[in-house]
């Protein structure tokens, strides 16, 4: 595949990502310490967007397969939800003064708008690079493609909101990120539309039920391990600007902590591809869980003051992540049986399930339990609770996966699944 359709596919990896970390990390930031809202209320309605979000996703995955051999089907999609993304994340971060009730109200609303319209151009997306190439090694660089410009999209939002934050005031900044956000989907919509090479489309035929497409071990061994990594990766990624508030105590450096994390992750995704060339995916992946592991538990003995200590631990976390990123999506459409490819959408529907479970997951718990444990943002006095949930509980879960993972590399092979049983 050239690198002109490469680069042309990738592109829209850029926006989709900055509206991620905006929506995950720095709203409940912003809808809590900067608006006031109770944590234990915030995390109930962050658990309860986040879970309709999540049960919607496989709908929507069936959705894009339906759609799959209609006229420009995959782009009409594509261009709705992308329209409708843009308006609701200017929504989101533009609320009105309204009352507490309003505020969580107003708050549901868009979140839930916002996750429809980012899961569909999402799964549309995803399905697309899936379908791109039957190349086992080339699917691994489709994937590394894609996640590069998506962490270029997130080193830009992890910068610019800070920026604008710093110069305009909470309110004012974010409205203006969504305004850049706006042209920057737009534009990076229709130039993967326009000059992105078209996916392989299956013979047209009746999609498959979920229990059949489930029903190769591996593909649930998979699914499993991919839950329990998001998992761990979600609770880090709802709570680091709290950490970096009131355990390091040093609110002003997030932005370059931030900085540093995604540039390692961008900066190391082709060599995760060479060594995964070298050694398999799946054992390469499991090299990435250690490496996060190690970073995590370091974490969770830091305090006040430990600004540069957190950035080798942003720094080797950052290099886990690209294991993350590039690696698991590329095993998914290997694992997918020939005879299942109408069925992409419906795969990764489940897939972007899965990684949405674990953000629900990770607000609808650790915000309570912060609060119950007597955490306030902005007051260090709880912070040893706080730096353990953002550090200790990810290192375990990342052992623990990386044990399942160990146990099951050898099913996760480049060779065609059979096809299941009907």
């Amino acid at each position: 595949m050239k690198t002109t359709g490469l680069l042309a596919y990738a592109a829209l990896g850029w926006p989709l990502a900055m509206a991620a970390l905006p929506v995950y990390v720095t709203a409940p930031q912003f809808y809590g310490a900067e608006l006031g809202l109770n944590l234990a209320s915030l995390g109930l309605v962050l658990f309860l967007a986040r879970l309709v979000d999540t049960v919607q996703d496989p709908w929507l995955g069936r959705l894009v397969d339906a759609w799959q051999h209609k006229p420009a089907g995959w782009r009409r999609l594509m261009l709705l939800g992308g329209a409708t993304l843009a308006a609701s994340l200017f929504a989101l971060f533009t609320p009105p003064q309204l009352a507490s009730w309003g505020l969580h109200a107003w708050l549901a609303v868009c979140l839930v708008v916002v996750y429809t319209a980012h899961s569909l151009v999402n799964i549309c997306y995803l399905a697309w690079g899936a379908r791109l190439t039957d190349d086992v090694d080339a699917r691994s660089r489709v994937t590394a493609w894609r996640e590069a410009a998506g962490l270029a999209g997130v080193l830009l939002a992890s910068v610019l909101p800070v920026w604008l934050v710093q110069q305009y005031g909470a309110r004012l900044g974010y409205s203006f990120y969504a305004l850049v956000f706006a042209v920057v989907l737009l534009l990076a919509l229709a130039y993967t539309l326009r000059c992105s090479p078209p996916p392989l489309l299956p013979p047209k035929r009746a999609g498959s039920n979920w229990r059949l497409l489930l029903q190769p071990p591996a593909i649930r061994r998979l699914m499993l391990i991919y839950l329990i990594n998001s998992l761990a990766v979600a609770l880090p990624a709802t709570l680091v600007l709290f950490y970096i508030a009131d355990v390091l105590q040093a609110p002003a450096a997030a932005g370059g902590l931030l900085l540093v994390y995604f540039l390692a992750g961008a900066l190391t995704l082709p060599c995760w591809v060479m060594l995964a060339d070298r050694i398999g995916k799946a054992r390469a992946w499991l090299v990435g869980m250690v490496l996060g592991s190690c970073a995590f538990f370091w974490a969770a003995s830091l305090g006040s003051g430990d600004v540069w200590q957190f950035g080798l631990v942003c720094l080797l976390s950052g290099m886990a992540l690209g294991a993350d990123l590039a690696l698991p999506p590329a095993l998914l459409a290997d694992l997918i049986p020939s005879g299942m490819r109408q069925d992409t959408g419906l795969y990764f529907g489940i897939w972007a399930m899965l990684g949405k479970l674990a953000l629900a997951l990770a607000a609808g718990l650790a915000l309570p339990l912060l609060h119950g444990l007597g955490y306030v943002p902005g007051s260090p006095a709880a912070a040893g609770a706080l730096a353990m949930i953002y550090a200790g509980v990810p290192c375990v879960l990342k052992l623990f996966n990386g044990l399942l993972l160990l146990g099951s590399s050898t099913a996760f092979n480049p060779q065609p699944l059979p096809e299941p049983t009907p």
